[in-house]
């Protein structure tokens, strides 16, 4: 038998034995009890009775000692219901006040129990009631809102009112279904939804039911609903619009089903759903951002949360109100669900310090990560949203265990693991084997470290930015790249980003064409020295030419495992910590806020905050405002203090010595300094030691003369893992777009990571380096371009900003090179007839037309795809080979149609190429 069941049991017998006047007498039974009665440490019977709370098998009565019952025992006894929210209370009679408070709750709609339902969700909630109370069966539903901030809990509580208003039966079904789950095998997503017969498809054994068939008389939710593909979107519509259907492989729709279906999806359904099965749903419901909501709604938000992990621990949770306002702050992608993440983590550090001592959490901003800490100078910035915090809440507030209704979705930002439990299981382990209390606090912490770390490190790659890398190197080879990270992640216990994908993928894809090309270039680089300085990157880079031997069947020279070692190494520091902390600090009551605000203003970044010294505040009150506000700030790469005076210079040792944070100090403050400070932190990412030595030599931003005509050659380095393959493909790329933006001669030079700070360094003695581009960032004092930016477009206009800041004569000709590059290369592998040289520069025309006569931009995604669509087009006109359009005609947009035809005509009369009416129609589909 387990300890767990050993202990029920024992609690179990002892309970048998109690009456109902009983229980104001003896109210239970105490861990020391059960202990002597199981011969067992009192620390583990601890353990497995706050297990068994949770469970909802047990209940835990507060007090000196704290008791516990069997629920079953209670409910019979007292002849009530106890929910499993209510499994820690306070006396017996807190449980007959809740079986009546229950009974009020029953008088009350699901949607009351909603923070918001009166306030900025009060609209919705109509829409949502409307549907549900629409004769016979209610309407299709469509709820949008970006991740975490309710959808699922949203359409759990129209559930739940179809049910409170009589719509539904008390065991009608609520099905619920994720489509993002199967959006790689479409026709297993549509099997899963309408279910399939025997032999439909390969592996297709058995008959199946869908959710539709088990959904009958109830609700279908279907979460990211534009996973669906268009297919089944079709025969969604369909069964919304008769309420019959079949099953994959079955002719016939003779099935018949009456479900309400709801559907929730993060993208904008004009361009990821079907016109037609938009049309099937009237109702069409906007969640808000968490930012968008009431500051009143954020705290009450907070405070649920917080009463959650009370109940979850059993314990109260004390937390101060700069906590509270950095949380607010803090929340930049994840609405809620980052919200419930980062008090989860909070709450993890609080309770790992209380295990020893303390009955209660305690959470003060100093504890705080400081990826959390910095929403407090977010929050900071917003004048207003901080006053109307402090009406909401004082100094600190006390969240005690309660039962409480469920509020808040489930979601990705839950931690994978019950933290709470990790905690508690190894400090009584750890606690039983005779380890002292610090040792335990220190060995514990490491989980929390771990968890805190793979959270903020998680960066979430852009799908715009993904689709346009995938025009320079195949699809395949991106994948196989992501498969490599997630092997050399777990082999060397380290994170990477996406960028490691971005160099690995172009790495791999250059060494692929020098094989096809039999290209057998000679590198110059100590192999041995390699291998003895990076002794486990270099067993990776043999995994890594183990797999490329194995989906290429072409073994990787030694020399190339030497280079993908050194790739490894370099790209050790992307998951760096923050950025550096900017205190900025002057005498007088607005001097250093005005100079903060304007740099905000402009540059709009959050790791700068103003303290500003009033002339009659004393220089020990002074120094503890710097002191606080350095702390505040700090980010793991220290802080540059901007000061008026040079008597606030010598603060520099003290606050060192009292925080251990590195300190550098600039005195003569001024807003040119602050914008030169912050824009060198945010937009070079350089180091706190850089940034100061460059802002030493700094005198603003006006012209000086110019020093005896001294001229001196202006470069730019490119940056890829070897200097070669990819970072000549780099240069002429980066010599495309800068042709295009000046005639004054700029060098592009290419260099490897390897001996990078070097190459730089002879590099610097010849040349002004305005910038550099590529797979790694230098840190040096000059803007840095990632591969990233560049691919995406944004690199090219940061790259005309950077050349015109340097007053170089700009003569642009052309807004599309990046776009155009990309689109050649993609050309060539796709057109065999016709030369993409020659039409290259037509097709651009056919797309800036275009976005002239639909009086729109579009992206640079949508001209890649507008251009190849249409090259192809042209090439299948020569070959009369022309595509029929398989669509309902008359569901396009004929002015869209007659737009696209007048533009085309174009392409007749220079190159005497018509395209037909259906490859018109297949154009205008794409808008």
């Amino acid at each position: 038998m387990k300890r767990i069941d050993k202990v029920y049991n024992c609690l179990l017998q002892k309970s048998l034995t109690l009456k109902k006047e009983d229980l104001e007498i003896k109210k239970g039974f105490s861990t020391d009890e059960l202990s002597n009665e199981l011969d067992i440490i009192r620390n583990n019977v601890s353990l497995e009775l706050n297990n068994l709370v949770r469970q909802g098998k047990v209940v835990k009565l507060i007090g000196r000692p704290v008791l516990y019952l069997p629920k079953e025992i209670l409910e019979r006894l007292l002849n009530i219901s106890i929910s499993k929210s209510l499994m820690t209370i306070n006396s017996h009679s807190e449980l007959i006040e809740h079986k009546i408070n229950m009974k009020k709750k029953e008088d009350k709609s699901p949607f009351d129990f909603i923070i918001g339902s009166k306030g900025s969700l009060k609209t919705q909630i109509e829409q949502a009631k409307a549907a549900v109370l629409y004769p016979p069966n209610g309407l299709h539903t469509l709820i949008l809102g970006p991740t975490g901030v309710g959808k699922t809990l949203f359409a759990n509580k129209m559930y739940s009112y179809a049910k409170f208003a009589g719509k539904l039966k008390e065991d009608s079904p609520f099905i619920v279904f994720n489509c993002a789950d199967y959006y790689n095998n479409p026709q297993l997503l549509i099997s899963q939804i309408f279910g399939h017969v025997k032999g439909s498809f390969t592996g297709a054994e058995t008959e199946r039911e869908g959710l539709v068939e088990k959904a009958d008389g109830g609700i279908l939710f279907l979460d990211e609903v534009h996973r669906l593909p268009p297919e089944g979107q079709e025969m969604m519509f369909y069964f919304m619009d008769t309420s019959t259907f079949n099953k994959l492989g079955e002719s016939e729709r003779n099935r018949k089903a009456n479900v309400l279906i709801l559907c929730a999806t993060t993208e904008d359904p004009n361009s990821s759903l079907l016109k037609t099965f938009i049309r099937r749903i009237p109702i069409i419901i906007n969640i808000p951002n968490l930012d968008e909501r009431p500051i009143r709604e954020k705290v009450d938000i907070i405070k649920h949360l917080l009463r959650r992990e009370a109940n979850r621990v059993n314990k109260s949770i004390k937390i101060t109100s700069d906590v509270i306002k950095a949380l607010i702050g803090s929340i930049s992608f994840g609405n809620i669900g980052q919200l419930k993440s980062n008090i989860q983590l909070i709450c993890a550090t609080g309770f790992l310090n209380s295990i020893k001592d303390k009955n209660y959490i305690n959470i003060e901003f100093k504890g705080v990560p400081s990826q959390i800490k910095s929403g407090y100078l977010v929050i900071g910035n917003k004048r207003n949203e901080l006053e109307e915090i402090l009406e909401y809440i004082d100094e600190s507030i006390t969240i005690v265990p309660e039962g409480s209704e469920e509020q808040i979705e489930q979601d990705n930002y839950d931690p994978p693991f019950n933290l709470y439990k990790i905690i508690e299981d190894k400090a009584s382990i750890l606690r039983d084997e005779g380890v002292d209390d610090e040792y335990i606090q220190k060995f514990i912490t490491t989980d929390i470290n771990l968890h805190l770390k793979s959270f903020y490190d998680n960066v979430k790659a852009d799908s715009n930015t993904r689709e346009k890398f995938s025009k320079i190197v195949d699809e395949d080879i991106i994948k196989l790249s992501e498969e490599i990270r997630d092997m050399v992640e777990k082999t060397l216990n380290r994170r990477y980003n996406e960028r490691f994908i971005y160099a690995m993928s172009l790495h791999i894809s250059s060494f692929l064409k020098r094989v096809q090309e039999g290209i057998d270039l000679k590198y110059e680089v100590n192999m041995n020295v390699v291998i003895k300085d990076n002794p486990k990157e270099y067993e990776v880079a043999i995994k890594i030419g183990n797999i490329i031997r194995k989906n290429y069947n072409i073994v990787a020279p030694d020399i190339e495992l030497i280079y993908l070692t050194l790739l490894l190494t370099s790209m050790q520091d992307t998951t760096g910590v923050g950025k550096v902390g900017i205190v900025v600090a002057a005498h007088g009551s607005s001097t250093a806020s005005s100079m903060v605000a304007v740099a905000v203003k402009l540059l709009g970044e959050y790791n700068i905050t103003a303290v500003d010294m009033p002339l009659e505040v004393g220089p020990r009150e002074t120094f503890q405002k710097i002191l606080e506000a350095v702390k505040c700030i700090d980010m793991g790469k220290g802080v540059l203090l901007l000061v008026d005076m040079g008597s606030l210079y010598y603060f520099e040792k003290e606050i060192i010595e009292n925080t251990g944070i590195e300190i550098k100090t600039l005195d003569m403050v001024s807003t040119a300094l602050v914008l030169e400070a912050l824009r060198k932190a945010n937009l070079f990412d350089m180091d706190l030691d850089s940034i100061y030595e460059s802002l030493k030599r700094f005198k603003g931003y006006g012209k000086y003369e110019e020093v005896k005509n001294i001229e001196v050659n202006k470069a730019i380095v490119t940056i890829c893992s070897t200097g070669q393959g990819a970072a000549i493909k780099l240069k002429e790329l980066i010599q495309s777009i800068v042709k295009n933006i000046t005639e004054e001669p700029i060098e592009i030079i290419p260099v490897s990571i390897k001996n990078l700070k070097e190459q730089l360094k002879n590099i610097q003695d010849k040349y002004e380096v305005l910038a550099t581009v590529g797979v790694k960032n230098p840190k040096i004092d000059s803007p840095f371009i990632s591969l990233e930016k560049l691919i995406s477009g944004e690199g090219e206009r940061e790259l005309e900003g950077i050349i015109k800041y340097k007053n170089i004569k700009i003569i642009k000709k052309d807004n599309e090179v990046i776009t155009k590059e990309l689109c050649l290369d993609s050309l060539n592998e796709f057109l065999t007839y016709i030369n993409p040289k020659k039409v290259i520069g037509i097709l651009m025309t056919f797309s800036r037309c275009l976005q002239k006569e639909f009086n729109t931009q579009f992206s640079n995604s949508m001209t890649i795809r507008l251009v190849i669509h249409t090259g192809c087009a042209l090439e299948r006109m020569i070959i009369n080979d022309g595509l029929h359009y398989g669509g309902n005609k008359g569901e396009i947009n004929k002015q869209n149609v007659n737009k696209i035809k007048k533009v085309s005509k174009i392409f007749k009369d220079s190159i005497n190429v018509e395209l037909s009416e259906d490859e018109i129609y297949y154009i205008a589909d794409m808008f």
